[in-house]
């Protein structure tokens, strides 16, 4: 039987983007001949996005409520629990995962028998490397990670990200909520996962605008650093 890869995207106002998003994944799993289901979480959109993803080849989970990010990732780990997938893979609905690269990171997690692998940005430095004040709030978790894990994860804030099933099983039960990326890295380590890092090369959003900017970048920074410490200290 063919191992089968969730591709889980999750959407909030996303219409400029997700089509082409949803289109890339496709034809890159087509390519190779990966089994695989792409499901579109649409976090309660505003705009027209859940329109455009019900004409899209993709499972569409349309939440009725905004649960932001964690949510809507949790709704589609809890989606591939349920539907028996080996792997999954978080491409965000902005357009700035590189979905070319998916076969990348599902051959660096199997190869190195990893339970969680991360594009990062910061390996090879090529491609889009975000704000300057995300860029210090990244550094920040880095050593934050190493003092509490003794861990060094270059781009804690990744997103693409592949999970085994293992790893899948655990982030379908409880997952961070709001900025859930850096927390979750404290959550796999001490669940014992092993995590890799593969170097990719992100794109700017495609469509939209960042929430994050100089101000709303320095209480990012501080409310996610007080997440790292309390999933750290609540998680046995």
């Amino acid at each position: 039987m063919k191992e089968k890869l969730a591709i889980i995207i999750p959407a909030f106002n996303e219409e400029e983007s997700i089509s082409s998003v949803v289109r890339n994944a496709q034809k890159v799993c087509e390519n190779i001949g990966l089994s695989h289901e792409i499901i579109v979480v649409n976090d309660c959109s505003t705009d027209n996005t859940g329109n455009i993803i019900d004409g899209l080849p993709c499972t569409a989970l349309h939440l009725p409520v905004n649960l932001g990010i964690g949510g809507a990732m949790q709704t589609g780990f809890k989606y591939a629990v349920e539907n028996n997938f080996d792997f999954a893979v978080q491409v965000d609905g902005d357009g700035q995962h590189p979905s070319e690269q998916i076969p990348a990171l599902l051959s660096r997690l199997k190869e190195n028998n990893l339970d969680v692998i991360i594009g990062s940005r910061f390996i090879s430095k090529e491609g889009f490397q975000s704000s300057a004040i995300r860029r210090t709030g990244i550094g920040w978790f880095r050593w934050i990670n190493k003092l509490l894990l003794g861990i060094d994860i270059k781009d804690s804030t990744s997103g693409f990200r592949m999970l085994n099933r293992k790893a899948i099983s655990i982030v379908s039960e409880t997952y961070p909520d709001e900025y859930p990326e850096p927390e979750a890295i404290v959550l796999f380590t001490k669940n014992g996962f092993t995590i890799g890092e593969v170097p990719i090369a992100m794109k700017e959003r495609q469509g939209g605008q960042s929430s994050i900017g100089f101000f709303s970048g320095i209480y990012y920074m501080w409310k996610v650093t007080l997440g790292i410490i309390f999933t750290f200290i609540r998680t046995k």
